[in-house]
C-alpha cells in the first residue's frame, strides 16, 4: 500500500518528524488517534498539513491506544496512536499490554526527551522502552532522524506478520527536529525474525490421519484464527470433516454460530456442550488457541483423554501448557486449507470413501446436550430487567453487518453467549488482559476504520466510567457509535463471585452505595452533555422501542441506559482452579455433564 519506493525515494531534506509522517504515508495510514504534548510536538506540525492523514485528537491516551486497537480488529490492517513523552507515554501502558495479550497489530508512537538528557530525570522523562519491552514484540529508541524511515516499515512488518502484535517508536526529541535526506529504504534485515508460513508437511499428514481415526474429535478454535483472516477455508476444513467446534471468546464470528456443528464457547462461562465435549474428546484439534486458564481450569485435568493437534504461528504456545502430540508451527492462513487438502487426500485414497468415518454419533450425542442444556437465564425476582433478555433482543434487532464491542465483566460473557456471531471483524473484546474502559474507545477506533457498519458497544456502567470521554472525541468527530449500558448499578462479576464466595459480602462493589435508587450519574444527562443522545429503558415493555429509536439514529452518538437487575448472573460457570467437569449449569446445580 501507498506510493511505490521510486515515487518515495525523493531525496528531499525534510526534518523527522517530516519523515515520519510522510513514512505513514507511505505505509497507507490513513488514520491516527493521539494528543500532542511538548516531546512529540515537532511531529504534529506535518500531521496538520497532511492531506492523507486524520488525526483523531482523543481525551486521554489510553484511548487512542484502545482506538487503534479497535480500528485494527474492524479493518484487519495495524492501528496506530501517537502520545507525549513521560505520562503520555506512560497512559498508553495498558492497551499496549491489551494487545500484546490479544495478538492485535498496533503501532503506538512516543515522543522522548533529546538524547542528552536520557536518563537525568528530565521533565516528562520516562523509560518507555524500558517498560513496555515485556509486552510489544520489538520497542525501538531513535535518535537520528536518517534512521525513521527504516524503523516505521520495521514496526509496521513486525506488528502485522506471525503473531501480531504491538510495536512502539520512541522518537527523541532531536531526532524529530534534526534534518535527514528522505529515502525509503528498499529493504529489511530484521536478524532472527522469520515468522514461520506453511508448517510441516509431514505433521500436516499426521494430523488429517489422526483426525480421521478419531471417535470424539472437537475444534479448540482460537483467536489466532481472527487473526489470520482465513474464515473461508475454516468453514470448508469443519465441513469436510464433519467435526464439532468450540470457539474462544476471542475467536467468536470466525464460523457462524448458527453453523450445525457450533458448541458454543468453552471455559470458565462456556456452553455446557463446549466444556463437555472438550472434557470427552479423544482428540482436540488446537488452531490458534494458548490453553488459556479461562478455557482449560485446572489444567492437569483438561481433555484428560485426548489426543492434541496443536497449530500456531508462534512456536511459543506449543507445548507451553499443554504437551501436543503433533505439533504444528505455520501461518494458519496457509495450514488450515493444507489440512483440509491433506485429509481429502487420504479420504480419497480409502477403498470405500462411503465409508469413510465421519463422527456423526458423537454429534447426536454433543446435540442431545446442546438440548438439553441451552444457554438461558432466569428472570430476577426484584421486578427489573433481565440483563441477558437485553443483550440477545439488541442482537435480534439490530442489522447483521453490526459490529458488536464489549467492555468486561459479566456484560461481556452474557454478550458471547447471547449475541449472533455471524462473521470475522464483528466481535471485539478485551480478553487475555480483561481491561475495563476498553470498550467506548475501541468502539470510536472501530467505526473510524468502519464508518459504512453499525458500531453497538455493550459496556458495564463500571467500565463505561472509566473512558467515557471519548464520547466527546466522538462527537466533534462524527463518530456514531451506539453505546448499551447494562446498567447493574454495580460491578457486577466481582458482585457475583462475591455472591458466590464470599458469603454475599458486597465489599465495594455497588456503584450507588447510599443514593438509594437514584442515578448518580445520569447516563442520559450525561450523553447529553458529550452532544450524544441519550435514552432509558427500565421495563421490557419499552424495549423493543428503545433499541429500535437508538438504531435509527445515524448522525451522532447514542448512550442508552438499561436499567437491570444486580442480581443476575452469568451460568454456566466453571470455578477458578477447578476441574472442567465440575461445570454447573445454574447456582446450586450439581455437575452436569453426567451419563444420561
Amino acid at each position: 500500500m501507498g506510493e511505490s519506493p521510486a515515487q518515495a525515494s525523493t531525496g528531499e531534506m525534510m526534518t523527522g518528524a517530516q519523515a515520519l509522517v510522510k513514512s505513514l504515508e507511505l505505509m497507507g495510514v490513513t488514520d491516527v488517534f493521539g494528543m500532542p504534548g511538548g516531546a512529540i510536538l515537532p511531529v504534529y506540525d506535518p500531521i496538520f498539513l497532511s492531506t492523507k492523514i486524520r488525526h483523531i485528537l482523543v481525551r486521554h491516551e489510553q484511548g487512542a491506544g484502545h482506538a487503534a486497537e479497535g480500528y485494527a480488529l474492524a479493518t484487519g490492517q495495524v492501528g496506530v496512536c501517537i502520545a507525549t513523552s513521560g505520562p503520555g507515554a506512560t497512559n498508553l501502558i495498558t492497551a499496549i499490554a491489551d494487545a500484546h495479550m490479544d495478538s492485535v497489530p498496533m503501532v503506538a508512537i512516543t515522543g522522548q526527551v533529546s538524547h542528552s538528557f536520557i536518563g537525568t530525570d528530565a521533565f516528562q522523562e520516562a523509560d518507555i522502552v524500558g517498560a513496555t519491552m515485556p509486552m510489544t514484540k520489538h520497542s525501538f529508541l531513535v535518535t537520528d532522524p536518517a534512521e525513521i524511515p527504516q524503523r516505521v516499515m520495521e514496526a509496521f512488518h513486525i506488528a502485522s506478520t506471525g503473531r501480531p502484535g504491538p510495536v512502539l517508536i520512541d522518537l527523541t526529541k532531536d531526532a524529530q527536529v534534526g534534518m535527514m535526506e528522505f529515502s525509503w529504504p528498499e529493504s529489511m534485515e530484521l536478524r532472527g525474525y522469520t515468522p514461520p508460513q506453511v508448517g510441516d508437511t509431514d505433521a500436516i499428514e499426521k494430523a488429517a490421519q489422526l483426525i480421521i481415526d478419531a471417535e470424539r474429535p472437537v475444534f479448540y478454535l482460537g483467536g489466532g484464527l481472527a487473526r489470520a483472516q482465513c474464515s473461508d477455508d475454516l468453514i470448508k476444513l469443519i465441513d469436510v470433516t464433519g467435526v464439532p467446534f468450540t470457539t474462544t471468546l476471542t475467536a467468536l464470528g470466525v464460523v457462524p454460530s448458527t453453523h450445525r456443528l457450533n458448541l458454543g464457547m468453552p471455559g470458565m462461562h462456556g456452553t455446557v456442550a463446549a466444556v463437555g465435549a472438550i472434557q470427552r474428546s479423544d482428540l482436540l484439534i488446537t488452531l490458534g488457541a494458548r490453553f488459556d486458564d479461562r478455557v482449560t481450569g485446572k489444567l492437569d485435568s483438561f481433555a484428560p483423554h485426548a489426543r492434541v493437534i496443536h497449530v500456531d504461528v508462534d512456536p511459543v504456545e506449543l507445548g507451553k501448557n499443554r504437551t501436543a502430540d503433533v505439533g504444528i508451527v505455520g501461518n494458519l492462513a496457509d495450514v488450515v486449507p493444507a489440512l483440509t487438502k491433506a485429509i481429502e487426500r487420504l479420504v480419497s485414497q480409502q477403498e470405500h470413501t462411503d465409508q469413510h468415518h465421519i463422527p456423526t454419533l458423537w454429534s447426536a450425542e454433543l446435540d442431545k446436550i446442546k438440548r438439553i442444556y441451552p444457554v438461558g437465564w432466569e428472570d430476577p425476582s426484584d421486578g427489573l430487567m433481565s440483563p441477558q433478555a437485553v443483550i440477545k433482543r439488541l442482537g435480534e434487532l439490530s442489522p447483521e453487518e453490526t459490529i458488536w464491542v464489549t467492555g468486561v465483566g459479566q456484560h461481556q460473557m452474557w454478550s458471547a453467549q447471547h449475541l449472533p456471531h455471524l462473521g470475522p471483524n464483528s466481535w471485539l473484546t478485551s480478553a487475555g488482559l480483561g481491561t475495563m474502559g476498553y470498550g467506548v474507545p475501541a468502539a470510536m477506533g472501530a467505526k473510524v476504520g468502519a464508518p459504512e457498519r453499525p458500531v453497538w458497544l455493550i459496556d458495564g456502567d463500571g467500565c463505561f466510567q472509566m473512558t467515557n470521554q471519548e464520547l466527546t472525541t466522538c462527537t466533534l468527530n462524527n463518530i456514531p457509535i451506539k453505546v448499551a449500558i447494562i446498567n447493574n448499578s454495580s460491578l457486577g462479576m466481582v458482585r457475583q463471585w462475591q455472591t458466590l464466595f464470599y458469603g454475599s459480602r458486597y465489599s465495594n462493589t455497588d456503584l450507588h452505595t447510599g443514593h438509594g435508587t437514584e442515578h448518580i450519574p445520569d447516563f442520559v444527562k450525561l450523553a447529553e452533555a458529550y452532544g450524544a443522545v441519550g435514552l432509558r429503558c427500565d421495563t421490557e415493555d419499552h424495549l423493543d422501542e428503545v433499541i429500535a429509536q437508538a438504531n435509527a439514529i445515524t448522525d451522532r452518538p447514542v448512550i442508552v441506559d438499561f436499567t437491570v437487575s444486580a442480581d443476575a448472573q452469568v451460568w454456566p460457570m466453571v470455578a477458578a482452579g477447578v476441574s472442567n467437569d465440575e461445570i454447573q449449569h445454574a447456582r446450586g446445580m450439581s455437575p452436569v455433564w453426567e451419563e444420561e
